[in-house]
């Protein structure tokens, strides 16, 4: 499983080797949301708030309740 630095902490974070760019993962050290910004190396960027406010919508939309 390809591995990148997560850049709040320093530590190593696991990526699928799946993964696409703009995937979400989690850095299990710290808890920072992090995207999957490259590829080739895999390189991780935090999550950024506008991110979070697209996710979120996308969210409501989904429960059809």
């Amino acid at each position: 499983m390809p591995t990148a630095i997560c850049p709040e902490c320093d530590e190593e974070v696991y990526v699928d080797a799946d993964s696409e760019q703009g995937d979400i993962v989690v850095c299990d050290e710290c808890g920072s949301d992090l995207v999957v910004v490259g590829l080739d190396p895999i390189e991780l960027d935090l999550r950024s708030e506008e991110e979070d406010d697209y996710y979120d919508e996308d969210e409501e939309y989904d429960d059809y309740d």
